[in-house]
């Protein structure tokens, strides 16, 4: 039987609630980003869910969505590696600005070809393609080994690291990633054959 690895998107933030750029900044987790972690964990449980292990990014949010959903399964204390190739892409100057401020600032257009192209960078930061580039080889080299040797593993991060993963998993194009949302707190479980291709998949988002 193939073994699970399980993508989560950390809660709500308090800048997500603000409707801010966020980035590398390490706002915490409002009470309903603590709801939705705490739902999650409640959902892997009704599964039968348990981990051998689990990555995470360095930046508070995504540390304590894990926390907590390792509490609802009883797993507690779980091995924990946590890395910054799994941090929220860098928004570089938009980071900290409001959604609709960096629209007036910047043009809705321009905003938009940041948020949704592939490779385009906002100034200063990094686009999906390039936070492509420090997740798929921490993936290929430190998860990848891991899940495959048949580990049950749970990975708590953000959006478009999470999105970098999920294109590789599903072999898809950049045009195609950048179109996929990710809810918070929505788990994405993949049951992995042992040459790396999905066996089934199962999105919680719903």
């Amino acid at each position: 039987m193939p073994s699970p690895l399980v993508l989560v998107r950390h809660g709500q933030s308090d800048w997500n609630l603000k409707n801010l750029f966020t980035g590398w900044k390490d706002p915490d987790l409002t009470p309903q980003g603590i709801a939705e972690a705490k739902a999650a964990g409640v959902r892997l449980k009704s599964l039968g869910m348990q981990f051998d292990i689990a990555y995470t990014s360095v930046l508070t949010r995504a540390q304590h969505t894990l926390n907590i959903i390792l509490a609802e399964l009883g797993q507690a204390g779980l091995k924990t590696i946590k890395d910054q190739a799994l941090n929220e892409r860098d928004y570089g100057e938009l980071t900290g600005l409001n959604k609709d401020e960096a629209r007036k600032k910047f043009g809705e257009d321009q905003v938009h070809i940041w948020r949704r192209s592939f490779d385009v960078p906002p100034p200063g930061g990094e686009s999906l393609k390039d936070t492509a580039a420090r997740v798929l080889p921490f993936w290929d080299k430190v998860i990848r080994p891991v899940a495959l040797s048949g580990q049950r593993v749970l990975i708590a991060a953000h959006g478009n690291s999470l999105r970098a993963l999920i294109m590789r998993l599903e072999n898809l194009t950049g045009a195609q990633i950048v179109e996929r949302e990710l809810g918070t707190g929505a788990p994405i479980i993949y049951w992995l054959n042992a040459d790396g291709s999905i066996a089934k998949k199962e999105d919680l988002t719903a």
